[in-house]
């Protein structure tokens, strides 16, 4: 496995251009927090934010993954059955809370995540703590950076391609860290969301849950020349 790469991009750079830009969006587009927020109150009920444990960037002193708390906008109910269990995604995902995924407006909240420096405008998405334990050694290498609020796989099909591919992209990402690239990943990203380009994995209304790598199986997707 190659090193992260360690350019003064990589180093520096990257984290102060994470910095100016979610503190300057923040401040900028407050306005369209509290539009957002009130109408998630009123369609969908509170709590407003979404607030689950994540992993992100490995601590060199540890060798383990920091796990941080991530904050989204709501986009489902709390919808349950006769026996007081949650219904399944599909049947909670409202009309609402599907335009939010597919214009990705559930996520804005994350850039209070990056001003804090738990993620980065570009990186790997975080994923859920539980999937760590099924990761190869190989896919672990994906928290060698700080996961993102956008990244390769969410730029080159989303929900649209299988783990074992997106994972690929991912650690492909971290040997890969420019200045460049993370123009192209905006301007992917932003071709996709227009686009709704893979919302949904095709079998359900976000992804599958990822229960590891059989044996046997190879990612299909090979790192672009």
């Amino acid at each position: 496995m190659e090193k992260v790469k360690s350019s003064p991009y990589a180093l520096f750079f990257k984290r102060l251009i994470d910095i100016v830009t979610s503190l300057f969006v923040i401040i900028l587009f407050c306005w369209l927090y509290g539009i957002i927020a009130i109408l998630v109150r009123v369609k969908l009920g509170s709590p407003v934010l979404f607030k689950q444990d994540r992993p992100g960037k490995i601590d060199p002193k540890t060798g383990k993954e920091k796990i941080f708390r991530l904050y989204k906008f709501r986009t489902m109910t709390d919808a349950r059955d006769e026996n007081g269990e949650l219904l399944p995604d599909s049947e909670r995902l409202t009309p609402f809370g599907a335009w939010l995924r597919r214009t990705s407006m559930d996520e804005i909240p994350e850039l209070f995540n990056i001003l804090k420096g738990d993620m980065s405008l570009i990186g790997p998405r975080p994923l859920l703590v539980r999937y760590l334990e099924r990761y190869s050694e190989e896919q672990h290498h994906r928290h060698d950076v700080r996961p993102g609020l956008t990244g390769y796989a969410q730029a080159h099909g989303r929900n649209g391609v299988s783990w074992e591919d997106k994972f690929a992209m991912d650690v492909w990402y971290t040997k890969n860290v420019t200045f460049v690239n993370d123009v192209k990943i905006i301007l992917d990203t932003i071709r996709t969301v227009v686009r709704h380009e893979g919302i949904s994995s095709g079998t359900s209304a976000t992804m599958e849950e990822f229960m590891g790598t059989p044996k046997g199986i190879v990612a299909q997707w090979r790192a672009p020349k």
